[in-house]
């Protein structure tokens, strides 16, 4: 390692929208590896089109909203709930899939939600027509990812897991903005895109590869004891005279960087 260089031609970090991504966990039906769940964005989309990402979106206010109905004391808490509020609601949008609520949803009654959520856009009306109450601590704060550079649109995303145990359910594609919805355990996300068979971006990659450490959600409810969350902001540095965007060594992440050529932000 020759030099580092923080990654920002700038002091302060620009703007960041808020956003929020749930890393869903189902055990693997031939009993392996537990996978998670991807979805494979729109070409047309100006951020990550056609990457394969995790579900999740934007926080938006009414998520704020409803986290300050919720009992939210200060920004910072209003800022963590909305953030998960988003999660559960994006999911849903995006997939089908109803998390962090306090029972199983019936693939009847998911598919209910979902049109209502399509129909009104904001969360808490739809939980309330169903009789759903959020139970936010069935998701598990992972990581925060936090960019600095200027040329490219900025996310502040907070990145949550939860698990669904059997995965015993059906799966409805968004089709505005995504294209295909799969399941795949970590390690097989990676040699799909090792092949060129899904695009993933700099943080979906890292996070796999952490991901593909564990033999199980537990396994990666206790790693995150010892990793908790924190802001990630990836950096330049200089490897043997090559430029490398890398993230910090003592985060939990087993693999810190990657050539800057190779590495796919956007």
């Amino acid at each position: 390692m020759d030099s580092k260089d923080e990654y920002a031609e700038h002091d302060q970090p620009p703007p960041a929208i808020p956003a929020a991504t749930l890393i869903i966990f189902r055990n693997s039906p031939d009993g392996g590896a537990p996978q998670v769940l991807m979805v494979e964005r729109s070409a047309s989309m100006t951020f990550a089109g056609g990457a394969a990402v995790f579900p999740g979106g934007r926080v938006d206010d009414a998520d704020l909203e409803f986290a300050q109905e919720l009992g939210a004391t200060d920004d910072n808490q209003r800022d963590e709930l909305g953030a998960r509020i988003a999660a559960v609601r994006e999911t849903l949008e995006e997939t089908g899939l109803v998390v962090g609520i306090d029972q199983r949803a019936s693939v009847e009654h998911a598919l209910s939600a979902r049109a209502k959520l399509l129909e009104r856009k904001v969360l808490a009306p739809v939980l309330a027509d169903m009789g759903w109450t959020l139970q936010l601590d069935r998701l598990l704060p992972f990581s925060r990812w936090r960019p600095k550079h200027r040329h490219l649109r900025v996310y502040d995303t907070r990145f949550y897991l939860a698990d669904l145990g059997t995965g015993a359910v059906d799966l409805l594609v968004d089709q505005s903005e995504n294209t295909h919805l799969f399941w795949a355990s970590a390690a097989d996300a990676l040699k799909l895109a090792d092949s060129g068979r899904i695009k993933v971006i700099f943080p979906t990659r890292r996070n796999l590869e952490r991901l593909a450490q564990f033999a199980s959600y537990s396994e990666a409810a206790e790693h995150v004891t010892r990793f908790p969350s924190r802001m990630i902001t990836p950096f330049m540095q200089t490897r043997d005279g090559v430029p490398w965007l890398a993230i910090p060594d003592d985060a939990g992440y087993p693999v810190t960087g990657e050539p800057l050529e190779s590495a796919a932000r956007s």
